[in-house]
Formats: C-alpha cells, structure tokens, sequence
C-alpha cells in the first residue's frame, strides 16, 4: 500500500459539516435524476492535478473505511495523495476490483469498467463508486438518457469519457443488479449516472 508523503494540509472544507452536507445533497439529488447537473461551490482547494469539484465528492464521500484507488494520473501526484490522505483518511488500494471508490483524474485513460469491484448478487452495494473529473457536462457528444428517475428522456454531454463508453456501459447494465456508478465532477456541478440508467449516443 503507498504511503502518504509529507503534503500541504491546506485547501479542506473550511465547515466541514456543512459542506459535506451540501456536497452529499447535491450527489444525491443527482444520483435520483440521472441527467440533472447539480450545482457544486468550489468548497475545497486541493492541489492543481485534482479538481475542486471531484476534491469536494472525495471528502464528502470517502473516510478511513473507505479504500480509494487514483488513477495513474493521480497517483503520480505526491501532493495529491498526501492531500487526500490528511483530508479523507482513505486507504489507497492498487487493486480496483478492492476500492469502495476509485478518483478518475484522465477518464479518457481509464481502464475497462469490468476491472472495478461490481458487487455481489447478494451485495450489489458493495461495487465500486467512480468518480470522473471530467471537463465538462454539456460539450461532449450527447448522450440520450434512460431509465428510472427519468420521466421520459434525458440528455448529458459529458467530456472526456472512457474510451468505448457506450458499449461499456451497456455491458454495465447488464449486470445488474451488479454494476458501478458513475460520479461526474465538472466546473460547472455534478452529475450521476447510476447502473439503472440506459444510454445511448446520439448521432453526429
């Protein structure tokens, strides 16, 4: 397991009860209306390779019983791990298929969705939660959603995306109730894509 080297403390949520709060409200809210973009404040300052946004889910989301694993892009940033490590307390784990959560700096990187933890038929909650920082929600290619929390359609068009997106996620759907679940962290707020919803891209 990496150790956490000495780092800046700097940069956490100033209130931390309050912010949590507000951060897990508007992931929740999401996570129910897949599609919607819930508004996030940059409440956290993490060093440059991080996000605020993803950084304000990370410490919303993660503690000591929560195994983290960082993309390689993360996981080369010194800062960020010693960021993380005083922050959340998350031990890092290597494996994916052994993280609660996985931060996803590169999402055009990232390896398969399969390799992370999809639960169990008896324990589908136990699956990985990723958390993509990606660059926007609204200048990718559109992507048509469907399922429950969603009245009739929804579109999102979040940039980047792992590679072969679509397909993966339709190999996603198909195991549930095993499956991951999708946290976007944008400048502009949050967005969720739990294992429920159907997508499909959109021509053009």
């Amino acid at each position: 397991m990496p150790s956490f080297e000495a780092v800046p403390v700097e940069g956490g949520f100033d209130n931390p009860p309050l912010a949590s709060q507000s951060v897990f409200r508007a992931i929740m809210d999401a996570m129910a209306k897949p599609g919607s973009i819930r508004p996030c404040a940059p409440l956290a300052r993490p060093p440059a390779t991080l996000s605020a946004t993803a950084a304000a889910v990370a410490l919303t989301l993660c503690d000591h019983d929560t195994p983290l694993w960082l993309d390689p892009a993360l996981e080369a940033a010194a800062d960020v791990r010693g960021w993380l490590g005083f922050h959340c307390g998350s031990p890092l784990v290597r494996v994916p298929a052994e993280a609660y959560f996985a931060l996803v700096a590169n999402p055009a990187e990232l390896i398969a969705l399969e390799n992370f933890s999809q639960g169990t038929q008896e324990y589908p909650d136990r699956s990985t939660t990723l958390i993509l920082q990606v660059e926007s929600l609204s200048e990718g290619r559109a992507l048509l959603l469907e399922g429950p929390g969603i009245e009739t359609s929804a579109s999102l068009a979040p940039a980047p995306l792992p590679r072969h997106f679509c397909e993966q996620w339709r190999q996603n759907n198909a195991r549930f109730p095993r499956g991951v679940d999708l946290i976007l962290a944008a400048p502009e707020g949050i967005a969720c894509l739990p294992r429920t919803t159907r997508i499909r891209a959109t021509e053009g």
